[in-house]
């Protein structure tokens, strides 16, 4: 069983509340309006997904040390997250453990905030990754944004897809449209 994270399970998208959250509202406006250029530019597709994210990381989270940054997701889990949960997608996700079916989310964000969800379900984490040097973020993404056909290669490196007679899969964009073809079940947008 695959979900993808953003929209899905939750509400709205975590990588932008997440900035609320630490950088707070005036500062999350000012960034976006300084960036914003440069998000027509993805909006118009001429910047990709993977450019538009280290942008953003970076503009907001460069140099700051790793362990800082992991007590920000794992504060922002455990105050914020729970409100951005589709109580539909927790039981559907819920049943699926109950079941003993083998469940991943597989999201674009970062796993420094999708990983503290997985790790409450015991589930697998299948999200970008974030790069660091010398214990702080550096701004870039190790390997590509876990988007679209990346998201199809990285569920292939952590699972054998012939061992499973079902594959249900559950999205709600057009970055999940690859993924929702992996699926012997899809649902798309199925708890709205």
């Amino acid at each position: 069983m695959l979900f993808d994270f953003d929209g899905t399970i939750t509400t709205k998208d975590t990588f932008l509340e997440l900035i609320k959250y630490h950088k707070g509202a005036l500062w999350f406006y000012t960034g976006m309006l300084l960036l914003l250029p440069r998000l027509l530019l993805f909006r118009a597709g001429i910047v990709s997904s993977q450019s538009i994210k280290e942008t953003v990381v970076s503009f907001f989270w460069r140099d700051i040390g790793v362990t800082e940054f992991d007590k920000v997701c794992h504060d922002f889990c455990s105050r914020i997250l729970p409100g951005l949960i589709r109580p539909a997608a927790l039981k559907e996700l819920q049943k699926h453990i109950a079941d003993g079916h083998r469940v991943a989310v597989v999201s674009a964000s970062a796993e420094n905030w999708v990983k503290p969800f997985c790790s409450k379900y015991n589930i697998t984490c299948i999200a970008t990754r974030l790069e660091t040097k010398e214990n702080k973020l550096t701004g870039k993404l190790v390997g590509l944004n876990c988007n679209k056909e990346e998201k199809v290669n990285r569920i292939k490196s952590v699972f054998d897809l012939n061992n499973y007679e079902d594959i249900i899969v559950y999205g709600d964009s057009n970055g999940d449209k690859p993924m929702l073809r992996l699926a012997s079940v899809a649902h798309f947008k199925p708890f709205r």
